[in-house]
This record gives C-alpha cells, sequence and structure tokens, in this order.
C-alpha cells in the first residue's frame, strides 16, 4: 500500500531509477507521454510514476492537477496498453500527488505503444536496441551459460579439458585432495551437471576455465577475446593479430600483460618519474578488458571482445549495446551476464559492481591522457585510450569529456570538482586559470554538468556536480 511515508522515503532517494520516475505535472500531464512512460517502467520490470514531485533533488512535492478523473485514465491504459495501472492519490500539505503503479511486463514479451519498444535512458524515452529485444523474447529459453558445452563426458575428460587447478587458485580454496572432491566443488557452481551418461559442461565452465576453448566447438572458440596490433593510425599495416584460446578466467592476466607490453612509452611519464612507463595504464587495461567481457552478448553468433592498439590509442570493444548510457557508466552498473560478473568478481579478475570506470578515470588523470572515449555503434560498445597529449593540442571535445569525467570522478569520490581541481587535472599553471573556466562553461553549455547550488555562490570557489546528481 502506498502511503505518505512511503512518498516521504522515495524523496529521500538519491536519485531516480530504473523503477522509480518523477514527474512535476503541476497543471497537466501529456496522456501520449503518460502511456509511453508506462510501457518503458513495464519492460524495466514494473516501477512507479509519481506526478506532482519535481524530478531534481532536492525534490520537493509542488502538487498535480492532472488527471481528476481516475476512472477515466484507468479504462484508457488498460485498453490501449492491454495491462492495469493502480493509481493512488496522495492528498499532501503541499498539494495532491498522483501515483501510478505500473506492472512488470510478462516474462519473454516486451511491450509496445504503436510499434514502439521503448525503455528509458536517462530523461529520454527511447526504443529498445535489437540485442535487448533479442534477450526479452529469449528469456523463457535456458540460460545460455547454462546450456551444454559438451556433454556425456568422463570425469578425467572434465579434468583434461577445464584448468581446475587454476580454479581453486582464483576462487582462493585449497586444491582437493581427490578428483570426487574437484568435481563436487565445480558442480556446486553449477558449472557442470551430472548425468546417467557421464558430466555436462556448461557454457560458462568452457568459456571461463576452459584450456583450449577449440576443444569444445567452433562457436565457442570465436568468443575468445581477440588482440590486433597495427603499425600506424589506422588498419593498412597489421603487425600482429593474435586471437586467444584459454578460458578468460584461465587465460586473463597472460592476455594484461601481453596487450599491455605491447603498448609504447609514455615519454611525458618518464620524464616525471625517470623510469620507463607504458603509455597505457596497466589497471586501465585490465578493467577495460574485464568489463568487455562481462557485458557482452553471447547470443551474437560470429563475433567477440576486440582488443586493437593502434600508434595514438587502444581500442577495446565489446558486442552487443549497454543498458545504460555512456554517460552514466562511472556510477550506473547494470550487469547483462550476472552469473558471468559474480564469477569474475570471486575469482579477483573484475572490482566490485560498479567501480571499474572510475579506476580508468583516474589511471588516465595520472598518467596525463585525455580522456577515455565510450562509444556505441549499431552492434558492438567500444572504449578508446588516448595516448598522451598536451592540454594545448587537445580539441575541445576532448576537453568537455575530460571536464565532465573529471566532475563525475570527484562526486563519487565524495569531493567536488572545482577550477583548481581541473586545473590539476591537466597540470595547468594558476595562471591557466581563465582557460580552464572556459572549459568549464563550455561543458555546462554541454548539459554535462552544473554549478553546485548548495556551495559558495562567488565564481572564485564555485564548486560543480555531474548533471544527473
Amino acid at each position: 500500500m502506498i502511503t505518505l511515508d512511503t512518498l516521504t522515503y522515495w524523496l529521500s532517494t538519491p536519485r531516480e531509477n530504473e523503477h522509480l520516475e518523477f514527474k512535476e505535472a503541476k497543471q497537466q500531464f501529456d496522456k501520449a507521454k503518460l502511456l509511453r512512460y508506462c510501457v518503458a517502467l513495464a519492460n524495466e520490470s514494473g516501477g512507479h510514476l509519481v506526478l506532482g514531485v519535481t524530478d531534481k533533488p532536492p525534490r520537493k512535492i509542488v502538487g498535480t492537477q492532472a488527471f481528476q478523473n481516475l476512472g477515466d485514465i484507468k479504462a484508457r491504459i488498460l485498453e490501449t496498453l492491454g495491462f492495469r495501472v493502480e493509481i493512488t492519490e496522495l492528498q499532501h500539505p503541499d498539494g495532491r500527488v498522483l501515483v501510478f503503479e505500473i506492472p512488470p511486463r510478462p516474462v519473454g514479451t516486451p511491450l509496445h505503444l504503436e510499434g514502439a519498444y521503448l525503455m528509458r535512458a536517462g530523461e529520454d524515452l527511447v526504443p529498445m536496441s535489437s540485442d535487448q529485444l533479442r534477450r526479452i523474447l529469449a528469456e523463457g529459453a535456458p540460460d545460455w551459460f547454462e546450456q551444454p558445452a559438451k556433454q556425456n563426458v568422463t570425469a578425467d575428460e572434465v579434468v583434461a579439458l577445464l584448468d581446475t587447478q587454476s580454479f581453486f587458485e582464483l576462487i582462493g580454496l585449497p586444491y582437493p585432495t581427490s578428483r570426487e572432491g574437484v568435481l563436487a566443488r565445480l558442480a556446486k557452481e553449477r558449472l557442470i551437471v551430472e548425468g546417467s551418461e557421464g558430466w555436462l559442461v556448461t557454457h560458462l565452465a568452457a568459456i571461463m576455465l576452459a584450456k583450449r576453448l577449440d576443444s569444445f566447438s567452433p562457436e565457442l572458440a570465436r568468443k575468445s577475446p581477440r588482440v590486433v596490433i597495427y603499425e600506424g593510425i589506422n588498419k593498412l599495416v597489421t603487425r600482429e593479430d593474435k586471437p586467444g584460446v584459454k578460458g578468460y578466467a584461465v587465460g586473463f592476466e597472460s592476455l594484461v600483460d601481453f596487450v599491455h607490453s605491447a603498448a609504447p612509452q609514455n615519454r611525458y611519464i618518464e620524464q616525471v618519474v625517470r623510469e620507463e612507463v607504458k603509455m597505457f595504464p596497466r589497471q586501465a587495461i585490465r578493467e577495460l578488458i574485464a568489463n568487455a567481457l562481462i557485458h557482452q552478448d553471447f547470443q551474437t553468433s560470429g563475433t567477440s571482445v576486440m582488443i586493437e592498439m593502434y600508434a595514438d590509442r587502444l581500442e577495446i570493444s565489446n558486442p552487443g549495446l549497454p543498458s545504460i548510457k555512456v554517460e552514466r557508466f562511472i556510477d550506473e552498473y547494470r550487469s547483462r551476464n550476472e552469473r558471468l560478473a559474480d564469477l569474475m568478481r570471486r575469482m579477483g579478475i573484475c572490482e566490485e559492481k560498479g567501480s571499474g570506470i572510475d579506476k580508468v578515470i583516474d589511471a588516465a588523470e595520472v598518467f596525463q591522457l585525455p580522456a577515455p572515449d565510450f562509444r556505441v555503434g549499431e552492434t558492438r560498445t567500444t572504449a578508446i585510450l588516448f595516448a598522451h597529449q598536451d592540454f594545448a593540442d587537445m580539441s575541445k571535445p576532448d576537453r568537455i569529456r575530460a571536464c565532465y569525467q573529471h566532475c563525475c570522478l570527484q562526486y563519487v569520490s565524495n569531493h567536488r570538482m572545482s577550477n583548481q581541481s581541473l586545473r590539476e587535472r591537466f597540470k595547468l599553471l594558476e595562471s591557466k586559470a581563465a582557460t580552464v573556466s572556459l572549459v568549464i562553461g563550455a561543458t555546462k553549455d554541454a548539459g554535462l554538468i552544473k554549478a553546485d547550488e548548495s556551495d559558495s555562490t562567488s565564481t572564485r570557489y564555485a564548486r560543480y556536480l555531474p548533471f544527473w546528481a
């Protein structure tokens, strides 16, 4: 039951999430927009649309005059969308509030409005991507990770196919004294399943622990990450093309080491620390490769994680599109493959939820690299690390991106960006304060940051927040 106490709790939440949406709607709210939000929230497992409350923190109740006849609008939703939405009217001292309680969509059934399968992306409602639709439609089917990579294999074959020694080392457990103990632990992790004619090795076991992925199937072999190193800044001359062969967990450290060792030197940092330093920080490479492995779309056939190194940048891409906007990578987390992510976290391959991208941005700042770029194409998501550039050589978009990411990094570290902190990020003297102010102004104009109104109103001591804070 939704009460005024429920509303008070919602107002205290730091930000909207995929299950909660606030709209001011003082006088009215467009019926077509209401229907679109009902579809989007239902597609995201249901939620609540609250009218009469400002959507920016600190939220305030302003009251709404929209939808005076609740019976009519409930009937309109049911007639148009085919599902029932409950509406609660709350009489708060500061005004009337309406709460639309939207149920989740049926399993395996994406909902649409006039052919548009909608979801939320920040403040916007957008069509679902093809891979998101495919994922919903496949909900009734067995999980890809549970499906068999190989069936009816003997105990000896399980140990021959999987690097069980590395599994126990990575999970932090002593290796069992018997083969039965090894198999029992793998079965407990649902990596293998015992059947009447032998053992079934799951896709998850193979993709993580295979000594050789091509020992299972050509499909799994094509899921191995591929490293391509080019001579220049384009694809014209390939210096090395190295497909992976091992499972992700057992081959991860050697993959990161190979990519890191192939990177050019960072002469700028070497001058400061007086030792050889690679252009791309190992921590950033590690986080981005782990991120690409975890968030790839395994349902897409014939494609894999690509790691491409050029003379001036490193591009790491994975098949599939993200479920959140790239601007929110640093503060939000929504895993496409939760079982894979959980096992990789327990094996120490990746960090806790949502902490990887901020480490990448922090490493770029320490190594005085341009801000990493995250791009979404039609079928792939790409993260780009750039070689060192002096501030004077950075383009306006590079500077704006660096400013926004620095502001986000400060915020998630419980600090606030200032002119001084951004100067320090760019390694600029105080005499360049006016130049940095121009960068801050351009980033504000782009709608990526805003002034912290709770802080000083003095321009000199101004502090800034990401647009979503």
